[in-house]
Formats: structure tokens, sequence, C-alpha cells
């Protein structure tokens, strides 16, 4: 019993080592780096929209607004007043607590297609806001963003090229991996599943939905909002664009894709669609088309994911029933 808890641990860290020294074992240039990079930090936004979509069965498309609240509280922070990027993780979480909360009561009663539309109507109405406030840097943004800096301590960091921002952004992603899986197995993440599988058996055993609902809105959009704090340094710079429609799709493909409550599902999805933009791209727009092409193709063919094709090939056909005395024989 006690060697099996220690053998996972010992293979997990062998997977978290292998994954650090992927980009040296695919060539270790720029590009590699850099577009490894990106997968972490889009991995890290797309989990935030995974635990509403995978755990409470609602489809938010206001994840765009956390991801580029994030961005747009640290770059005002460090550019505007000078602070430090420390500074500028904690205004990004505690910039998108604000918003969860606003718009977590204003759907707190809402469903399904209403909630949708609604947390939609949200994130636009951010993105206007954000092109029309000189606070925000209007529609030119906010250029300047100085490298990434962490001191800590004596401890000293400082990211200027692709290959310094990865440890920083393969650190984040391991640890929304972690945070994801906390909430998978906590109280409140086993209280969502009930109320979106059940909720009338959630009712019954005491559980408040609507609490349910807004503390795991409450949970999800700081995640999204520290790819967004990290995002703003890797580009050095924030705009409007960060509420653009392809972050949306690009968010609900890769939680899509493999296959919902999977903890590598969106790190897998997101993998594979910018792994085709930087190293098979076909352009800007034919990028676009590939990824409207397999968010489409896979909520037709395959909606419960790639996943379920593994598990029908793993299980041809329905098992043969059985009764208390045995199976049944010829």
């Amino acid at each position: 019993m006690s060697r099996f808890p220690a053998a996972r641990l010992a293979g997990v860290a062998a997977l978290a080592l292998l994954g650090f020294l992927l980009p040296r074992l695919l060539g270790g240039s720029a590009h590699v780096y850099d577009t490894l990079t990106t997968i972490a930090i889009f991995s890290a936004m797309s989990y935030g929209l995974d635990i509403i979509l995978s755990d409470l069965g609602e489809i938010s498309l206001a994840h765009t607004a956390f991801f580029a609240t994030g961005a747009y509280a640290a770059a005002i922070l460090v550019v505007n007043y000078g602070e430090s990027a420390w500074v500028g993780l904690a205004g990004a979480v505690i910039a998108a607590l604000a918003l969860a909360l606003v718009l977590g009561l204003i759907t707190l009663r809402t469903r399904e297609f209403a909630f949708s539309l609604v947390t939609y109507a949200a994130a636009v109405v951010c993105m206007n806001i954000a092109a029309n406030w000189d606070f925000l840097g209007g529609s030119d943004g906010i250029v300047g963003i100085p490298p990434l800096a962490l001191t800590l301590g004596r401890f000293s960091f400082v990211a200027g090229r692709p290959a310094q921002f990865w440890p920083v952004a393969y650190l984040l992603l391991l640890f929304v991996l972690y945070v994801v899986a906390r909430f998978r197995r906590s109280r409140l993440g086993q209280a969502a599943l009930m109320v979106h599988m059940n909720p009338r058996l959630a009712a019954m055993c005491g559980l408040d939905a609507n609490q349910v609902r807004l503390h795991v809105f409450l949970v999800s959009a700081p995640i999204s909002a520290l790819a967004g704090w990290l995002y703003a340094f890797q580009r050095a710079y924030v705009g409007t664009d960060l509420f653009d429609t392809y972050f949306l799709v690009l968010m609900l493909t890769g939680v899509i894709l493999a296959g919902r409550r999977l903890l590598l599902g969106p790190l897998f999805g997101t993998a594979l669609l910018l792994g085709q933009k930087n190293f098979a791209s076909l352009g800007a727009y034919g990028d676009a088309l590939v990824l409207g092409t397999v968010l489409v193709g896979v909520l037709c063919l395959c909606p419960r994911g790639l996943a379920s094709l593994w598990r029908r090939r793993a299980i041809p056909g329905p098992e043969a029933p059985s009764l208390p005395g045995g199976p049944v024989s010829g």
C-alpha cells in the first residue's frame, strides 16, 4: 500500500521533469521555446473555462474578459505605477475576482443558453470599456511592458528571451494543474459536479446551487487571469485584441477536443491547435479556418472528445449481462 503512492509520485515527478526538458528535446530553438511557452500560457487560460464547462456544466463566454483583466491589471500596475511583477500578479488575481463576483451575481439565476448569452454580453461590454477608456489605454492599448522580473529574497530572475520565459510558464502550468486537481477532489468540486449531474439530489443534500455556482466562478476566474498576467509580459503589450473571438474559440476547442474532466485534456487540445499554428501554419485565415473546423467537427462527430474514440475502441461492444447466480452461458 505504501509503495503505490511513492511510485506514483516518482512517476509524476519524472513526467514533470520530462515536460520541462521538452524544449531542448525538440531542438531548443527560440521558436520552440516561444511556442511551448505560449502553449503553457493558453492551456492555463483554458483551465479556467474547463472547470466551468466540465464540472459545472455551463458554457461561459466571459473567460476572455478574465484573461484580459489579468493582462490589463498587470500592465497598468507595472507600466503606469512602476510596481513589481509580483504586485502585478496580485492585482491580476484581485481584479479577476472582483469582475467574477459582479458577473457571478448577475448570472446567478441564469442557466444554459441564457448564462452563455449573458456572459458573452459581459465580455463585449468589457471590450468596449477597454477600447474607450483612456485609463486602460483606449484603442491603442498599453505598450512598454518591461521584461518579467521576479525577486524573492536574494533570488532574482529576469525573463526577456523565449528560453527565459519557459521556466515561469511551465511552473504556472504545473500550479494550475495542481489547483484544478485539488479542486476536483474538494468539497466544492464534488458539490459542483452534483449540482451539474443531479440538481434534485444536490437540493436534497442541502446544497445551495446558486452559491456553489458563484464559488466555482470565483475559483475559475483567477486561473485565466494568471495566464493573462504572464501573457502581458511575454508580449510586452496589452490591447483590446485580447477579447478577440479567437481566444474564446481556442479555449472552447482546447477544453472539448480531448474530452471533458480529463486533467491533461485542455493541455493536450491546446498543444495540438497551437502546434499546428506554429509548426504547420496555413496563414492567419487558414489557421482560423482550421480552428473553427476542428471545433465544429468535434462537436458534431465526437461531442465527448477524442478520448471517447479510444474508449469505443477499447470496448467494442456492450458487455454481456450477468445474473446474480453467474454469467449467462449458451
